[in-house]
């Protein structure tokens, strides 16, 4: 029986093809969920203003398909960041973060993923930094509350990298609702540009680390490299992440205009379970 359950980033597959497609593909890949990406533009940020008969379709399609949505990549705070110096942008910021954490209670949506920016097409500051605390704060009792947790992605900038960065603001919250959700490709390159140990960064992560992105890079690049041709050590990284109690896994790579992105899906589901099996065969040897 399987100790962990593996994801797919929705972005993955085409944006044109409908939910139901999604879904069955992936459950005939060997996924268990889909991580819904609720980006900057507006039509991704429109999903959290679903009407109730939608959510409840959603809902419905999910139980017909066997294959649930429970996890959401949460990346349309770099439009709108907690940390603008506007506060009109700021107003939105949580009004996005409100809608969000509502749309998952909804679903079903356990987690989401929040991007480590304080602000991201501007520069930042002391004074970026004191609005995202603040903000932060609100957006953690509104999880708290519906009892959604937040997890920090590391990013590819430098105001969480890495997961001690992350810790910081877990730590100054203290909150059970917040904690980390690192991305293994931006930690390899933030690893290669500081000549720091991976592996200790995420073990600062211990006890707080909610689930893991398993995705490739290459120094200097963070997205859209293909598996196996850049630098990330999953067989390591996932051992590292289990030996943590991390048991959820996300594979994030993205459609690019593949011939046959169901077949793409379904490769890379086989390789990471292979890892991933293997990964818990080592440990339940261990034992």
């Amino acid at each position: 029986m399987s100790e962990y359950k593996l994801g797919l980033y929705e972005k993955a597959m085409p944006a044109d093809v409908g939910w139901k497609e999604k879904m069955v593909t992936a459950r005939d890949a060997g996924y268990d969920w889909i991580e819904i990406s609720i980006d900057e533009t507006d039509a991704k940020l429109s999903r959290l203003d679903w009407t109730a008969q939608e959510r409840n379709d959603f809902i419905s399609l999910m139980r017909r398909t066997g294959l649930p949505v429970r996890t959401m990549c949460l990346s349309g705070h770099r439009k709108y960041p907690f940390g603008a110096s506007d506060p009109e942008v700021r107003r939105k910021s949580l009004e996005i973060m409100e809608k969000a954490i509502a749309f998952s209670d909804d679903l079903g949506i356990r987690m989401i993923q929040l991007a480590g920016y304080d602000v991201y097409y501007e520069e930042s500051t002391q004074d970026s930094k004191k609005y995202f605390m603040e903000n932060l704060c609100k957006a953690v009792d509104l999880a708290a509350k519906a009892g959604v947790l937040l997890g920090f992605e590391t990013m590819e900038n430098e105001f969480m990298n890495t997961c001690e960065k992350a810790m910081k603001y877990v730590t100054l919250v203290g909150s059970p609702y917040l904690g980390v959700y690192p991305d293994l490709g931006n930690l390899t390159n933030a690893a290669f540009t500081y000549k720091n140990d991976i592996y200790e960064d995420l073990e600062l992560g211990r006890g707080h680390t909610f689930a893991l992105h398993l995705k490739e890079t290459v120094p200097g690049k963070f997205r859209e490299i293909p598996y196996g041709t850049g630098h990330v050590n999953f067989e390591d990284g996932i051992a590292k992440a289990w030996d943590l109690g991390i048991r959820r896994f996300v594979t994030e790579f993205w459609y690019t205009d593949s011939p046959d992105w169901a077949k793409d899906v379904r490769d890379t589901a086989a390789l990471f379970r292979g890892k991933l099996d293997a990964c818990q065969k080592f440990f339940g040897e261990e034992k």
